[in-house]
């Protein structure tokens, strides 16, 4: 018997659990960790700030997977011991054959001094439960979307906020007095997918007359009155402030030295494997260099795709088989653009000398692909 331990419940966790069980005999067990007793989709957050879903209906019980056959234990990793291959947590130890971390980032808004208590956290839930809530009494002014420092995850979403922001104060009839500003220190829009997709994304800011600053560090942020300050002294003022927290490796982590001194964890980018040959890093919490010398992006839809070739490669060297399937670099991902319409890209990240991204040209049949796609996570993973 082989015991695989899955570190997290998130998108990355979830696929390899799932797939794990569908490849190994019931002998083997599979356990999944996490502090949380819920999945929250987060990729449906931008919906629930609209109003166009309920926080509820895009969570679900992670006790769920025990009728799939995979153990659930709601409990917080405090220690990782890959030379002893222990596992602990704030209530027991758990011995493991093979160990699949999907930790994601830790999200550390109090890193920068009032961010805390004046906005509103673009990756928590309930920061966008009481977005929507407030939203609804807004009648116009200025609002700030600010990425607050890189690497972050899901490029795309502080983008999609501010286009399904331009659609939503447009129907309210008061877009005409509220100013929609992103400020970030990218140079363009999600430079991951390159730079002719980048100043493709620009343009579609600039038709909306969505405010695009770039090449800015938030410092500081005084609450009282509604401030935004930036490197060289710049002061922004705002009525809303929406941001991307800063984000880190989890402390855990760090702890352990599988990590960088930010807590990431380096991985071989096809295989996933940490410096420990049965221990795998998935998701946001891998660090994966590109030829480029960038980093590979933090988003779903890698954790997913990393997640399949690691469940792969471990039920076959448990099988007896040859652990063969590699990741190559292939990925997609969605840019709500409000008005029913979706923009699509898709490509090659780990392409030479650079990645190789394709986007497609915006519509509603890429809306409703991504509609389609919650409705089968939910059915495929529950």
């Amino acid at each position: 018997m082989k015991q695989i331990l899955i570190l997290g419940g998130g998108i990355g966790g979830l696929v390899a659990a799932n797939k794990l069980r569908k490849k190994l005999g019931k002998e083997h067990k599979i356990i999944l960790i996490d502090k949380n007793d819920k999945h929250v989709y987060a990729p449906s957050f931008l919906w629930v700030m609209g109003g166009k879903r309920n926080a509820e209906k895009i969570q679900k019980p992670l006790e769920r997977l025990k009728r799939k056959g995979i153990s659930f234990v709601n409990e917080k990793v405090v220690k990782i011991e890959p030379e002893k291959n222990i596992i602990k947590t704030n209530k027991n130890n758990f011995n493991y054959d093979y160990l699949i971390i999907s930790l994601g980032a830790e999200l550390v808004p109090e890193n920068i001094n009032g961010l805390s208590q004046a906005g509103y956290n673009l990756y928590q839930i309930k920061e966008v439960e009481r977005l929507r809530d407030d939203l609804k009494r807004f009648k116009g002014g200025k609002v700030a979307i600010v990425i607050s420092s890189l690497p972050f995850k899901c490029p795309a979403a502080p983008y999609e906020a501010a286009f399904l922001l331009d659609e939503y104060f447009s129907k309210k009839r008061i877009r005409g007095k509220t100013e929609i500003n992103i400020f970030t220190p990218e140079t363009l829009p999600m430079p991951a997918a390159g730079p002719e997709n980048g100043k493709i994304i620009k343009s579609i800011l600039e038709s909306r007359n969505i405010s695009f600053n770039p090449e800015v560090q938030l410092i500081s942020v005084n609450p009282n009155k509604k401030e935004l300050k930036f490197k060289e002294d710049r002061i922004v003022n705002y009525d809303i402030l929406i941001f991307v927290p800063p984000h880190q490796g989890p402390k855990v982590i760090k702890d352990s030295k599988l990590g960088n001194e930010v807590g990431w964890i380096p991985v071989d980018k096809n295989t996933l494997k940490t410096k420990y040959n049965n221990v795998f890093a998935i998701g946001d919490v891998a660090s994966i260099t590109l030829d480029s010398g960038k980093p590979l992006s933090k988003a779903g839809v890698f954790a997913h795709l990393e997640a399949e070739v690691v469940a792969e490669n471990v039920a076959a060297e448990i099988n007896g088989l040859n652990p063969n399937k590699r990741y190559d670099g292939q990925a997609y991902c969605f840019l709500e653009l409000g008005y029913g319409k979706s923009g699509f890209a898709a490509g090659n990240f780990y392409s030479k000398p650079a990645p190789m991204i394709k986007m497609r040209r915006p519509g509603r049949l890429w809306h409703f692909g991504k509609i389609l796609l919650e409705k089968y996570w939910f059915w495929r993973y529950f």
